[in-house]
């Protein structure tokens, strides 16, 4: 029988698009059982296809329209209603993980705040929100593939993926003016006389400190989540501490580094990630 009892033609095609995605996810995802797996694809492949509306040059109506297509997909997953690969494997896995309108709904909320507007400094309250939707709501949605429905499981969604969030935003500061947009906090820009602008922010001499304020709020974060998921299946969350170890690696590196050469991308080297998941992966 095949994954979540879906077509296997629907999963190869939606496999397709999570490995030709280039992303580590696909090999990390690997770990689950193969009706999570399916699950875990079918949601990559739905936040793949949203971002990269909200992220193409075009027309923002079409933009819009095109999103508001996939808000009427989402609305119809619970009566099982699908029109493509990525829809059908998110029916079959909404049904079986109990997968919710809302989150779904949230993460293309977050992806049209995106494509809107080039964000530039939002205030704390702003940028919170943009995490909680476009990092969080896919946490919410996860936790439920991995297994664990839990109040608690929503805690570690909330809290990991504004942790993860807050260090894809500290590790792309270039890319990220590149395309006009300074995601840090205007209020720790504020504190450190920094520029609210892209390009001048990151030529600022003060751009480390605001960073720091930046990385401790992500710590904190990271803290939050940790210690959520104690009162969760242990069992359940281990993608969730996978996810964690490896970026709360990467913003380590970061802080090491002091953002003087924000230009170059901080990775983990080959032999880090394969320890992080023997210890985290498997335990």
């Amino acid at each position: 029988m095949s994954a979540l009892e879906a077509d296997p033609a629907d999963l190869a095609a939606v496999e397709a698009l999570v490995r030709a995605a280039g992303t580590s996810f696909y090999r990390g995802m690997r770990i689950l059982p193969p009706d999570r797996r399916a699950g875990m694809f079918g949601i990559y492949a739905f936040c793949r296809i949203v971002d990269d509306i909200a992220d193409e040059d075009g027309d923002m109506a079409e933009k819009r329209r095109r999103l508001d297509a996939w808000r009427g997909r989402v609305q119809r997953l619970a009566a099982g209603t699908a029109d493509g690969p990525v829809t059908r494997v998110l029916a079959a896995a909404t049904a079986r993980f109990a997968l919710r309108e809302a989150d779904f709904l949230a993460v293309i909320d977050g992806m049209q705040m995106d494509a809107e507007t080039a964000i530039v400094a939002p205030d704390l309250a702003t940028l919170d929100l943009y995490c909680d939707r476009v990092a969080g709501a896919v946490g919410r949605l996860s936790v439920r593939a991995f297994g664990d429905a839990s109040p608690a499981a929503d805690d570690v969604a909330g809290a990991l993926g504004r942790a993860l969030q807050l260090t894809n935003i500290l590790r792309d500061l270039a890319e990220d003016a590149g395309r006009g947009r300074l995601y840090l906090p205007a209020e720790f820009l504020a504190a450190e006389a920094v520029p609210m602008l892209p390009a001048a922010a990151l030529a600022s001499p003060r751009l480390a400190a605001a960073c720091r304020r930046t990385a401790a709020l992500a710590q904190a974060h990271f803290a939050a989540a940790e210690a959520a998921m104690r009162r969760c299946d242990r069992r359940a969350m281990r993608p969730a501490r996978l996810m964690g170890a490896t970026y709360a690696a990467i913003l380590t590196r970061l802080e090491q580094e002091g953002w003087r050469h924000p230009e170059r991308r901080v990775s983990l080297p080959a032999w880090q990630k394969a320890w992080l998941a023997l210890r985290h992966g498997f335990a």
